[in-house]
């Protein structure tokens, strides 16, 4: 009679039937994409989190834009009135208006509110 030999690698388990080598390529696949998984997982964190900032960020900078924009109006504005402040003519008007002086020998001519509706 035949004896039966008993391979412990050549048993009727379906995984284990297959070459020797390809168990350690699952094991090392398995591990890869456990790592990819993890990986991806980062990156997807990072990117929505930085997209985030930068929509912060981007409206901060239109808050400051518009902002300076303003200011630079108001510049503008305020060298406009110095330009002004440097002619005489314009000072003389500034002087009857607010303050009600007049030049020597001029004659100041009111018209009351009043008396300009009755026309």
């Amino acid at each position: 009679m035949r004896a039966v030999t008993t391979n412990p690698k050549m048993s009727k388990n379906p995984r284990n039937s297959q070459k020797p080598g390809s168990v350690g390529a699952r094991r090392r696949l398995r591990l890869w994409l456990g790592f990819m998984i993890v990986f991806l997982g980062w990156a997807a964190y990072t990117y929505i989190s930085q997209s985030e900032e930068i929509g912060e960020k981007s409206q901060q900078l239109a808050k400051t834009q518009a902002s300076g924009k303003q200011t630079e109006e108001s510049l503008n504005q305020l060298k406009y009135e110095v330009n002004r402040l440097q002619d005489p003519e314009y000072i003389g008007q500034i002087a009857m208006k607010k303050y009600g002086l007049y030049k020597p020998g001029e004659i100041p001519v009111r018209v009351s509110e009043s008396e300009a509706g009755n026309d």
